[in-house]
Order: C-alpha cells, then sequence, then structure tokens
C-alpha cells in the first residue's frame, strides 16, 4: 500500500486543521493506521492509531482530547483532526499503515510527510 499525507500548513495557536492519508490499494480496510509527527532535532513520536474497523483507538496524551483519527475505507482515506493547535504541535505528520488486527506496535507502510507549523 502506499500512503499520501496532506492538508498540513500554517495555523495560529487555538486553530485547528485536518490532516489527510491516502492509501493505493483495494484492501485498505484490512489496514490498522497510524498518525506519527517529528519535530525538527527530535526523535518521531506517536499521535494516534485505529484499527481497520474503526473500533479501537489510541492517542498521545499530548493530544488527547484535542486530535482526532477517523477514516473512511471506501474512499481509501484516513483522517487526523486536530484542534486547539499549540506551537508545540508544531512537525512534520506521517501516516502509516500495517496490515492486520489490532493496534499496531509496529509499521509496514509509510507516507512522507505533511509540514504542520503553529505560530504563537
Amino acid at each position: 500500500v502506499q500512503l499520501q499525507a496532506s492538508g498540513g500548513g500554517l495555523v495560529q495557536a487555538g486553530g485547528s486543521l485536518r490532516l489527510s492519508c491516502a492509501a493505493s490499494g483495494r484492501t485498505f480496510g484490512s489496514y490498522a493506521v497510524g498518525w506519527f509527527r517529528q519535530a525538527p532535532g527530535k526523535e518521531r513520536e506517536f499521535v494516534a492509531a485505529l484499527t481497520r474497523s474503526g473500533g479501537r483507538v489510541s492517542y498521545a496524551d499530548s493530544v488527547k482530547g484535542r486530535f482526532t483519527i477517523s477514516r473512511d475505507n471506501p474512499k481509501n482515506t484516513v483522517y487526523l483532526q486536530m484542534n486547539s493547535l499549540k506551537p508545540e504541535d508544531t512537525a512534520v505528520y506521517h501516516c502509516a499503515a500495517k496490515y492486520g488486527l489490532g493496534i499496531p506496535v509496529e509499521y509496514d507502510y509509510w507516507g512522507q510527510g505533511t509540514q504542520v507549523t503553529v505560530s504563537s
């Protein structure tokens, strides 16, 4: 599966953005998906994940209550709605996928990132 993230941009603190991750392939509904981010000089960190059915979600503590991950399997797309953005959310955001059940520990497929910049 190939992944392409989009929707990043520059936003003021307190604002919102919605990221999209478009996936190729006809079996996208068989993949769990996740979002990760990497800020300059920092390691990549987990943001959110969603099982293939959408029945289970997982969020990093730093984004709980502000970010929402969702998916539209017929459209082969995963979304990350980001509200109440903070300057510390500034990073390159990547989507990822792994075939199978549950919330993955590791992912097999990665998309190129989209830059999110939050100004104070």
